[in-house]
């Protein structure tokens, strides 16, 4: 099949949030299944000269945009078995910085304009355009009129991915003429209005032929208000077309055995010695005491309130008293950053804080850490544990979204399970199951390597996801292999 593939940034050429990790990884694993896939994406400033000098000019045209006629350019690339198309356009997409400002309902707009008008200036009949997030919204509720002027269009359809429905593309009324070039009857009939607003997330989601999200348990989340910022209603009254599909993960990069910013590679094989050398790396590189047998506790994350850190907050002395010692790497709201400041100064030795991004230091503590841990009060998928429990490190999470789909927990009477979890949005219940990981670390070694091995050996690769949105795809297509 045909699978064009329509992301705002795409690893590895531009990255900031998991968005770019799906979209460098999934269109690969589609490919490895035997479909044509090409990624769209804009050509933005962050994109670097070792990029564009592999980059051929393809052609430019001119893209209608309610009253504008807008340029465009498409530059090619080719590459892993893909066909990138990069969208110049330097007036939308000469920005350093991604997202944030005042026109990007113009400039995602225009950039959906494209992903339509391109099929037709490049003779492309995709049969399925794959849509993802708030900036490619617009894109199936174009499709509905324009598949009839577009020959290649005729017999398009559309899947759209939400990745974090809390980013919706919510803007006035007033855009819907005058910037995006729509006709009145789409907020009328009920498809784009929200609240008196143009909700662009909204109008894809009913517009498109299929919605997935990017676990199982968030899909089903999403249909609670708890979760869905106001879209709950909306989700429930198109549930047929539905379906979570847990994001996967680049298993490559993320090995223990060859990942280059490791103190020591280690596999199954050599968890004890290869663990042991980047523990003690950790510790020395954050200030923390080398100790060996005390477990490290680690954290990788915006320090924000949707990702739970309030309950961190609440029990971080408790958690202090325990025989643990802690490290946060991330920058976020400034009463975290300063709670954790005051914990370093507190605890000097035992509690690290680590108050920026880090690449390097990231991977340092998903391979250094014993346990490590995600209390979000919602996770749409996260990849953050699955990374963990590839370098043996113990996950410790709130049951939510891709979290609770990915971290099994531990059965002390069974043995079995990939780390500890807690159901309550509640700072006592994360204390708890805290409390039960520092136990067994220090009560039951085999146990506890048990669980190691079992997060190393699991299939978080991007084949079992591929395969499933393969199926939709040839659904909704009604092909068949």
């Amino acid at each position: 099949m045909k699978i064009l593939f329509a992301s705002s940034e795409v690893a590895p050429f531009i990255k900031t949030g998991g968005l770019a990790d799906v979209a460098g990884s999934l269109p690969q694993a589609l490919a490895a299944l035997g479909h044509e896939v090409k990624v769209i994406l804009p050509l933005y400033e962050g994109i670097g000269d070792n990029w564009r000098s592999k980059m051929t000019f393809a052609k430019n045209f001119n893209v209608t945009l309610s009253w504008r006629q807008v340029y465009c350019g498409v530059f090619e690339l080719k590459q892993d078995g893909l066909t990138f198309w990069f969208i110049d356009n330097e007036y939308y997409f000469k920005r350093w910085q991604l997202y944030g400002h005042f026109d990007d309902c113009e400039r995602y707009a225009y950039f959906s304009r494209v992903i339509i008008e391109i099929n037709g200036q490049m003779k492309y009949s995709p049969d399925v355009i794959h849509c993802n997030d708030w900036q490619t919204a617009l894109v199936p509720v174009y499709l509905l009129e324009e598949r009839y002027r577009i020959p290649e269009l005729a017999e398009t359809k559309t899947v759209y991915t939400i990745h974090n429905i809390e980013y919706q593309g919510r803007y006035g009324e007033s855009v819907l003429g005058d910037v995006i070039g729509l006709n009145r009857s789409y907020f009328n009939e009920g498809m784009l209005s929200f609240y008196n607003d143009v909700n662009l997330m909204k109008g894809a989601i009913m517009a498109s032929t299929f919605v997935t999200t990017v676990s199982p348990t968030y899909a089903k989340e999403l249909r609670t208000p708890f979760y869905a910022h106001g879209l709950d209603g909306v989700i429930q009254q198109q549930s047929n077309k539905v379906e979570g599909i847990l994001n996967g993960l680049d298993v490559d990069f993320y090995n223990p055995e060859t990942n280059p910013g490791l103190e020591k590679n280690f596999s199954v094989e050599t968890l004890d010695e290869g663990k042991a050398a980047c523990k003690k790396a950790l510790q020395e590189a954050v200030g923390l005491q080398v100790d060996p047998d005390v477990p490290v506790i680690g954290c990788v994350s915006r320090l924000a309130g949707h990702k739970g850190f309030s309950l961190v907050t609440d029990a971080l002395h408790d958690i202090m008293a325990l025989d643990v010692q802690m490290v946060i790497l991330g920058t976020g709201e400034w009463q975290f950053e300063e709670a954790f400041r005051h914990a370093q100064a507190q605890y000097p030795g035992r509690f690290a804080a680590q108050l920026t991004y880090s690449a390097p230091l990231s991977n340092m503590i998903y391979a250094g850490c014993d346990m490590f841990l995600m209390p979000s009060i919602a996770e749409p998928c996260g990849l953050s544990q699955m990374i963990a429990m590839r370098f043996g490190t113990v996950p410790i999470v709130r049951e939510t979204g891709g979290l609770k789909d990915t971290v099994t927990p531990y059965n002390r009477y069974t043995g079995e399970g990939r780390g500890f979890t807690f159901s309550n949005v509640n700072a006592a219940d994360m204390l708890w199951v805290i409390r039960e990981a520092s136990e067994l670390y220090h009560g039951d070694k085999a146990a506890w390597k048990k669980l190691q091995v079992a997060g190393m050996t699991a299939d978080f690769s991007w084949a079992a996801s591929a395969k499933e949105y393969s199926a939709i795809y040839e659904k909704i297509c009604k092909k068949t292999k």
